[in-house]
């Protein structure tokens, strides 16, 4: 008589993996089944790969002096310099520095800053807005007060001022080493209400259930409960915020240093080589702007797309 299978001889079945589990749950169905979602997280990764790559899949280090010849400045996209005979993918700009280059390294910059000003601004609006919902009274009228009034300016004007009051008490000699710090310090404090006005409330919200109550019977300190009870179940719209804040902290970046206040010439964003190549639009090198600027939308849009949908996915109302 033939063997039965392990299954047949009383055996249990094998679980799926957390991978599986993962794949068939209902997020990544919905997410599966949105060409939008879909094509803005390739769009949003390989911009990403493409900054963390640089290094090694940039042709040129633009920011090596010694790799860079004068003669090769202003050459057009795809045509072959009438000097050097080199060809280069976007161009170049007045220094013969390659385009293409310049754009992955503004990238690591530009995603850099956007990355840590979100982090800071989550850290600080989150942990402030816990507070003011668990706490209330004077604690949360102060909270919410100053936030009030920082939502009647613009977050770009909060940014400049915050930047330049901290770069002018920086050390003259330490301002360029510093200037990204300031530049993420400058937008995160610029972000945070909008992270505290949710997360506050939803704790005004969780702090009354049952499970609050349960924690408190057991002994549990203000703390604790706030920490490993209300914060995972307030992390929802966070995560939804802290996407699309992403898009603006990048633009934000990008205005700055478009203004000149932002990261230095000596590591130039997204924003700083728009600039550069403003100068040079109407003198017929459109492609020193045009392509940095295209770069910028892409990053932006995608990831403006993928916040939203996000928010679409994650609303329990639409489900």
């Amino acid at each position: 008589m033939a063997d039965l299978p392990a299954e047949g001889r009383g055996a249990a079945p094998r679980r799926p993996t957390r991978l599986k589990l993962a794949w068939e749950s209902d997020f990544a169905w919905k997410f599966r089944r949105s060409p939008v979602a879909l094509v803005s997280f390739v769009v949003m990764m390989t911009l990403v790969l493409g900054a963390v790559l640089a290094p090694w899949i940039a042709p040129h280090d633009p920011f090596d002096p010694g790799t860079l010849n004068l003669m090769n400045g202003f050459t057009p996209p795809m045509e072959p310099n009438a000097f050097t005979g080199e060809t280069f993918l976007l161009g170049t700009d007045d220094q013969g520095r390659d385009v293409f280059s310049t754009i992955l390294f503004g990238l690591r910059i530009s995603l850099f800053v956007g990355f840590a000003a979100v982090c800071f601004a989550m850290v600080l609006g989150v942990t402030l807005g816990l507070l003011a919902g668990w706490f209330g009274g004077w604690t949360e009228t102060m909270i919410m007060r100053v936030a009030d009034v920082q939502l009647t300016f613009p977050a770009i004007l909060v940014a400049m001022l915050i930047f330049g009051i901290a770069k002018g008490i920086t050390p003259i000699e330490y301002r360029d080493q510093m200037a990204i710090w300031v530049l993420i310090f400058a937008i995160g404090l610029s972000d945070w209400v909008q992270f505290a006005r949710v997360v506050r409330g939803a704790t005004l919200v969780e702090k009354n259930k049952e499970y609050v109550a349960a924690a408190r019977l057991i002994g549990r300190s203000g703390p604790a409960i706030m920490v490993r009870h209300i914060l995972p179940n307030v992390l929802s719209p966070v995560l939804v915020i802290a996407t699309i804040s992403l898009a603006l902290a990048i633009i934000a970046e990008a205005t700055l240093s478009f203004l000149g206040v932002g990261a230095p010439p000596t590591q130039p964003s997204l924003g700083t080589l728009i600039r550069i190549g403003q100068g040079f639009l109407f003198s017929g090198e459109w492609w020193i702007l045009f392509f940095p600027a295209l770069t910028l939308l892409a990053l932006a849009l995608s990831v403006n797309l993928l916040g939203d949908w996000l928010r679409d996915a994650l609303n329990p109302r639409l489900k």
